[in-house]
């Protein structure tokens, strides 16, 4: 009977850890989807997904942050290419995104002309100001101005021989106001509800690269949002002694300009914010995670190592110091103490075209879970 008991006890474990794999799945597969077209700048992205995550709070049951809605709306430039994206070096055809990419700062250009060796990686018309690249691997991000030239980076793996002649056509908008929003919300504290926890991910990504072209950001940061929201799920269910707040930016592609946003505009104060946990990069994990701000805060860094010690739930956490790689970092600035985490392992994707949600595994979520809500009722002295 005894043993009875304790196999039920470990079913029962089992099936409550694995419950929210469809759901972080679904949330994943859906934002990654061509509908939100990259979360970026060109058909919406962004605000589609900004409503979506809206919607998905009010589902939950998650409260606005303010009390009254779930944006905190504001703004901010940045080049887009909505149109063509039309590239040909020595009269072959190049696939935007998988054989080139355009530097995000460029400017649009269209013609042809003739390109001269600068050195092996680059070859350059001076005189239309058109720079063509080699690169070992494709990397795209967002910039915020306009340069006054057109670079081109092409995929060297998958090109044969020296560029020498190119034709192009290439379509820019610079948007001096490019309008989004973070999307905040929060479930009560039973005990202590002027203390907060927060929880934080960043939900845009690189958006679209003509009309044809998107990137999907599945790990980057599509499984950050999914882990949020199962936590908002649990909180909503169980509220904690602090109160919870969710914080889901806008901008981190472009410069982490929505959480500098936010420490600029707090809608808590900061000096309310008792611990802050930022999650970037959580669909992998076969290696573990990495801790950036663990030597800034050893006493918490011991916490959570203990916690998964005795729970088991990853098969190591790294230490990592100081470093202004995700939305932590401008809250650590103001004195906010933080955590940012990211999977190790696994795919290697990353501001590409090939970090889709079906090559992900999202095998550690579960295991996160359990391991923030243990650690976060550590923090509260439970």
């Amino acid at each position: 009977m005894k043993l009875i008991f304790i196999v039920s006890l470990v079913l029962m474990s089992t099936i409550a850890q694995s419950q929210n794999i469809p759901f972080n799945r679904e949330i994943v597969d859906t934002l990654a989807s061509p509908y939100f077209w990259g979360r970026g700048y060109t058909n919406d992205g962004m605000k589609k997904a900004a409503n979506f995550l809206e919607a998905e709070f009010k589902t939950i049951g998650v409260q606005p942050l303010n009390g009254k809605d779930y944006f905190q709306n504001f703004s901010y430039p940045a080049n887009t290419f909505p149109g063509k994206m039309e590239v040909e070096i020595n009269g072959s055809s190049l696939t935007p995104g998988v054989d080139f990419i355009v530097g995000p700062e460029s400017r649009g250009a269209k013609g042809k002309g003739k390109l001269e060796e600068k050195d092996s990686a680059d070859f350059i018309d001076f005189e239309n100001r058109i720079i063509v690249n080699m690169q070992d691997k494709l990397t795209w991000s967002v910039e915020q101005q306009v340069a006054d030239y057109t670079l081109i980076q092409i995929d060297k793996k998958k090109f044969t021989g020296i560029p020498a002649t190119y034709k192009i056509n290439i379509e820019n908008k610079f948007i001096n106001d490019f309008k989004t929003a973070n999307v905040c919300g929060m479930v009560k504290g039973t005990a202590q509800p002027d203390s907060f926890i927060f929880i934080t991910a960043h939900y845009d990504h690189l958006g679209g690269m003509g009309k044809d072209t998107y990137f999907p950001g599945a790990n980057d940061n599509a499984s950050g949002d999914a882990l949020l929201l199962s936590l908002a799920k649990y909180y909503a269910a169980h509220p904690a002694k602090y109160s919870i707040g969710f914080l889901l930016f806008a901008g981190e592609e472009a410069g982490l300009v929505g959480s500098k946003y936010y420490t600029e505009h707090p809608i808590v104060p900061l000096k309310n914010i008792r611990f802050l946990i930022n999650t970037d990069l959580a669909g992998t994990g076969d290696e573990g995670i990495t801790v950036v701000n663990a030597t800034e805060f050893p006493n918490e860094f011991a916490l959570m190592n203990k916690i998964n010690d005795e729970y088991k739930y990853l098969v190591k956490i790294n230490p990592r110091g100081k470093a202004a790689n995700s939305d932590h970092y401008f809250f650590t600035e103001k004195g906010v103490p933080a955590f940012f985490f990211y999977t190790l392992g696994g795919i290697k994707a990353y501001h590409d075209v090939f970090d889709k949600a079906s090559t992900l595994p999202l095998n550690e979520q579960d295991h996160l879970d359990s391991l923030l809500i243990k650690f976060n009722a550590g923090l509260m002295g439970n």
